[in-house]
């Protein structure tokens, strides 16, 4: 039996690496616009997002939205939304991605109370949906067609 690697390259997927911290989340390096961060990879998470703490850092323009943000235990928080953004995992690009700002200051509290890093936002479901995404968590990593 062919291995899982060989046969996605042949079907033009792209590998992309991640880690497991001690928290058990999955994280990953994540290229917006051009400038490099780390995210959780979150298949429970609808949409990729950022905090609003990292606009300027990735270079985002962002417009207010009336959508709600829930999740991690949040509930009714409010939301910016940035389009046609550039967005890169490993070698893997979109170039015309919308982002999801909102506050992650209770994700990264949860993280650095582990004594785990910070994160600059979340890869969401839209990313592994768009990309066709199999996961392999024996080996850490995720594929991207």
């Amino acid at each position: 039996m062919e291995d899982l690697h060989k046969v996605l390259k042949k079907a033009k997927y792209r590998k992309v690496k991640f880690r497991v911290t001690k928290t058990q989340h999955l994280l990953i390096k994540a290229k917006i616009n051009g400038v490099s961060g780390n995210f959780i990879l979150d298949t429970g998470a609808s949409n990729t997002c950022i905090g609003f703490e990292s606009i300027d850092y990735f270079e985002i323009s962002a417009k207010k939205s009336k959508t709600k943000a829930s999740g991690a235990g949040a509930t009714g928080m409010e939301t910016q939304i940035s389009s046609h953004n550039h967005l890169q995992l490993g070698s893997w690009k979109n170039t015309d991605f919308n982002l999801v700002i909102f506050d992650l200051s209770h994700v990264n509290e949860a993280l650095t109370s582990y004594k785990a890093k910070a994160v600059h936002g979340i890869i969401g479901a839209d990313v592994l949906l768009r990309g066709k995404a199999i996961i392999d968590y024996y080996n850490h990593y995720v594929y991207l067609q």
